[in-house]
């Protein structure tokens, strides 16, 4: 049984061990495969059985070029680059890890935050650069220094991250509060406080983006819903780009009216060259980097292993387009 992984690199970079997988069949893994170039991608699926993707696209047209092809799993919780449809007409189960990242992506939203509140990357820089060396006075900073307790974080989104994310938030002195369809028992225990869409925005001092993409929160970060906020907010968002609108979001830090902003993700990935938020005042961007600590890509290889394992059984598990 022949087994493809389209882009195996950002999974493992040379740290784990595809021993698992390969256990199961005859393993081919590509580091990374065309995005765009569904020739190519059928072509490297070839009569494969199984195909293993993360944000490689596997659409119709490259289904119907690999009739061999049987089951699928993603390396990752969002499985939006397969055409669902086009599998479920080919009866081909569709896999993805549902958990694996949660520590990981709350302590990194928190970090973020704690960036903004203290540029640490920019001091150190400046010290290496003999700034400390040759100042005047014995300490010095180049942005105002925040203090987080007493002020209001704002959750969009309590699930699994926001919860843990609340948790550490609530140890810093922080109140919690939080919009979710879904209000979780154990978040109310720990002490976050559910509101309403508007008050949300209202009352954040930090507004963080914790949710998956849904067409009702699509653009929701845009002109209208920042002029609710406080001024001299600021927003996190390692979560999904598509949530905002960064033209509009751009202006509200060029303008003052949002102190700051700390992304990890942006609307279309890798960041493009005219991404407005490039140029925009007091942003901070990271490369999507929020669940890639080695102990959680440990969790998808090990998800993955269950998947092909269940497949391999009869009786797939994760399965999204049942």
């Amino acid at each position: 049984m022949k087994i493809v992984i389209l882009d195996g690199y950002t999974e493992n970079p040379g740290d784990l061990s595809w021993d698992g997988l390969k256990a199961m069949g005859d393993l081919t893994v590509y580091d990374r495969t065309s995005l765009t170039d569904e020739n190519e991608i059928a072509e490297r699926i070839g009569d494969a059985e199984i195909a293993i993707t993360n944000k490689t696209p596997i659409s119709r047209n490259v289904i119907q070029q690999c009739p061999n092809l049987k089951f699928i799993a993603v390396l990752a919780t969002g499985y939006n680059v397969i055409d669902l449809e086009a599998c479920k007409e080919r009866n081909i189960p569709v896999s993805n890890v549902p958990v694996y990242g949660t520590r990981s992506v709350s302590q990194f939203a928190i970090a973020l935050l704690l960036e903004v509140c203290h540029h640490i990357g920019h001091h150190d820089k400046t010290v290496h650069e003999g700034k400390w060396a040759h100042n005047a006075d014995w300490c010095y900073w180049d942005y105002p220094l925040i203090e987080l307790a007493g002020k209001t974080y704002g959750l969009l989104g309590c699930g699994n991250i926001g919860i843990h994310t609340a948790e550490i938030a609530l140890a810093l002195g922080m109140h919690v509060i939080a919009y979710d369809g879904k209000e979780r028992k154990e978040a109310k225990a720990m002490g976050v406080e559910y509101v309403d869409l508007d008050t949300l925005f209202a009352e954040s001092d930090v507004l963080g983006l914790q949710m998956p993409l849904f067409p009702f929160n699509t653009g929701i970060i845009n002109k209208e819903n920042i002029a609710k906020m406080k001024d001299g907010a600021i927003l996190i968002n390692n979560s999904r780009g598509q949530m905002v609108v960064e033209e509009d979001l751009a202006e509200a830090l060029n303008s003052g009216k949002l102190a700051a902003a700390a992304l990890d993700v942006v609307s279309t990935e890798p960041i493009m060259d005219d991404n407005p938020l490039l140029q925009a005042k007091n942003c901070i961007i990271t490369p999507h980097m929020s669940w890639g600590a080695k102990e959680s890509r440990q969790r998808i290889m090990n998800t993955t292993e269950e998947n092909l394992k269940a497949y391999l059984a009869g009786d797939p598990i994760n399965v999204v387009n049942k």
